[in-house]
C-alpha cells in the first residue's frame, strides 16, 4: 500500500535469530506496548535505511542479514489514521540487546526485550502487528 504524503511512515525490522531448532523473534517493550524496533524515516532516507538505523539505535544490533531479500510488510494505518509502519525481515546471530540513551528523551526508548517464539509474540502484540507477525512467521518458519 503506498503511503500518502499526509501519512507518517515508520520503518522497522522484524529481527529473528535461530536458537537450537527454533526461530526466535526480538520484541521490545516501551511502557505497556510491545513492538519491533522502528522509527520515522528522515528526509532523504529510504525506508530500509531508516529501519536499519532505528534497529541499530534502539538495540545496538549492527549485524543484520537480509537473507530473504528486502521484503516488507506494512501495517494498516494507526494512531488515528496518521501513521503506517513498514517492517522488513532480517536475521542476526546477536543475542544481547543494548539500550542506548536517546538524547531527545534522556533515556532509552525501551524498558525490556525478549526473544520469543512466533506463538509467544502473538500473545503480546497489538492487533495492528498481527498481520506483520503472521507474514514474518510464514516466511521464516515456512
Amino acid at each position: 500500500m503506498p503511503v500518502s504524503k499526509k501519512m507518517i511512515l515508520s520503518a522497522g525490522i522484524v529481527v529473528v535469530r535461530r536458537r537450537a531448532d527454533a526461530w526466535k523473534y526480538l520484541f521490545l517493550r516501551a511502557f505497556r506496548d510491545w513492538d519491533f524496533p522502528k522509527g520515522e524515516t528522515q528526509p532523504g532516507e529510504s525506508p530500509l535505511e531508516a529501519a536499519v538505523r532505528e534497529t541499530q539505535e534502539e538495540t545496538g544490533i549492527t549485524e543484520l542479514s537480509f537473507h530473504w531479500g528486502e521484503v516488507s510488510k506494512e501495517t494498516e494505518p494507526y494512531n488515528r489514521g496518521t501513521k503506517v509502519a513498514r517492517y522488513y525481515l532480517a536475521q542476526t546471530s546477536v543475542d544481547q540487546v543494548d539500550f542506548a540513551v536517546n538524547p531527545r528523551i534522556g533515556g532509552p526508548e525501551h524498558h525490556e526485550y525478549r526473544w520469543l517464539s512466533g506463538a509467544e509474540i502473538e500473545t503480546l502484540a497489538a492487533a495492528r502487528l498481527l498481520p506483520v507477525i503472521r507474514w514474518a512467521r510464514g516466511i521464516v518458519e515456512g
